[in-house]
């Protein structure tokens, strides 16, 4: 029996597909790249009104990417294997497994806390830029819970397709993220302290806005707050997906920490030109993983509900829609680039190197499309540890053993660069030779969920 689709959900599992999913990719694209704008303002104040060297602070910032991202990537990751847990249930009618899910995921996120130590000893930071890059490091770290929360309650939401409500969310606390970034900076002459302040702020504020919609909710996934513990099936169930996909992009942080310790090598002026570039990738990137994030819902709920022939089809309908709108931001990021760079700094030098990466990373984001949609379908299917591994492999190995041998011959940023599109090269071609080889879609015929 088609099951009641209550109004802003998205119905999976009826009708047609390409448009439903556009539906659900780009309001999931537009909160990644919201927040990547209002992330990029902490850059772009402290670049342009930092009481400090404007470079300078823009390094700082930049040198604790890779930390904050080995950090939210993990947790994130944990998300996801919320997010196939209840879209899977929701798709068998489970509603007691979704119920008890929710409320894992959400005590899994109120208990969610890491520390970061002396790591930036390691990544080889250089000596004026490190007092600045701890100062961020330790105010953000403070703000992690908050942070882990939202990212839980914005997976929760999205299991069912209500991919707007976080998006709404954020774009409120991203504006008061933006007046507090100036407040903080113009206004209060603090350095980077004050972006990372006015960033704890704005999360902590999208953490209790979503909090509330789903304490209210009168939906599937409504949160009682009697009943927030930890539910040992559904934590074993989310753990069982969601900790290799935590650990896959955990890796690919793993791997940056080594790649940016090779840029901190080159000085203040390529690291400051690394971070600038960064925020503009990530746009594009936004719209990438939009579609994975997508195939990952709509194939979760469709394997519940043994439409397999849907799952299918959802693989190829994102390749083909994901393939068009990467390209579409990318040649957008290109020709703007420069400009949108001059955002950021105001050293023609920083803005030449920083386009220079932009160019060469840029190359290789075919392949992460092609491989970030094929990981998203097998975690639909609940196959998680496969693609940790071959990330292991393809990214985390291929980088390190680069970054190692040949940059150390080549001593320049571009044979740092190219580690990029040869890792997620290798990446794409083992994921799909895993995808051809395992047959997930088998799966239902011989076990269902």
């Amino acid at each position: 029996m088609k099951k009641e689709i209550k109004r802003n959900e998205i119905d999976m599992l009826h009708g047609s597909i390409w448009n439903k999913l556009l539906m659900y990719a780009l309001p999931v694209a537009a909160t990644g790249i919201l927040e990547q704008l209002f992330n990029a303002s902490d850059v772009a104040v402290v670049g342009k009104f930092s009481a400090a060297n404007g470079t300078m602070a823009v390094a700082a910032v930049g040198a604790n990417s890779p930390i904050i991202g080995l950090i939210l990537n993990f947790f994130i990751g944990i998300s996801l294997g919320a997010n196939v847990v209840i879209a899977n249930a929701v798709g068998r009618g489970d509603k007691e497994t979704v119920h008890q899910a929710v409320h894992t995921a959400i005590t899994m996120a109120l208990l969610g806390e890491m520390l970061a130590g002396t790591i930036l000893n390691v990544l080889q930071v250089p000596e004026d830029v490190f007092p600045y890059a701890l100062l961020y490091l330790r105010i953000y770290l403070l703000g992690m819970p908050v942070i882990l929360l939202y990212n839980f309650e914005a997976a929760i939401f999205r299991s069912l397709g209500e991919t707007k409500v976080p998006l709404q969310v954020l774009t409120f606390s991203g504006i008061l993220n933006v007046l507090l970034n100036l407040f903080f900076v113009i206004v209060l002459k603090m350095t980077v302290n004050g972006v990372a302040i006015a960033t704890v702020i704005s999360n902590l504020v999208s953490a209790i806005i979503l909090f509330g919609k789903l304490v209210k909710s009168d939906k599937i996934v409504h949160v009682e707050i009697h009943d927030l513990r930890i539910h040992k099936y559904s934590l074993i169930s989310i753990l069982k997906i969601g900790f290799p996909a935590g650990t896959q992009s955990a890796v690919f942080a793993i791997a940056n920490l080594v790649i940016q310790s090779a840029i901190n090598s080159l000085g203040t002026t390529v690291i400051a030109a690394s971070s600038a570039a960064l925020n503009l990738e990530l746009f594009a990137y936004y719209v990438l993983n939009s579609f994975s994030q997508a195939c990952t819902t709509f194939v979760g709920q469709n394997y519940g509900a043994g439409k397999i022939d849907r799952c299918k089809k959802t693989l190829r309908l994102c390749l083909l829609e994901d393939a068009i709108a990467s390209v579409t931001a990318i040649l957008l990021i290109l020709i703007s680039g420069k400009f949108l760079l001059s955002f950021f700094t105001n050293d023609p030098e920083v803005i030449e190197i920083a386009y220079s990466r932009l160019l060469i990373i840029f190359t290789a984001y075919i392949s992460s499309m092609l491989y970030e949609v094929m990981s998203g379908y097998l975690r639909g299917f609940g196959i998680s540890l496969v693609p940790a591994i071959i990330t292991m492999i393809g990214v985390c190995l291929v980088r390190i053993v680069w970054i190692h041998t040949v940059f150390p011959v080549h001593h320049t940023f571009q044979t740092i660069l190219l580690a990029y599109p040869i890792s997620l090269t290798t990446t794409a071609i083992l994921i799909f030779i895993v995808l051809i080889v395992y047959r997930p879609s088998r799966r239902y015929v011989d076990k269902k969920v």
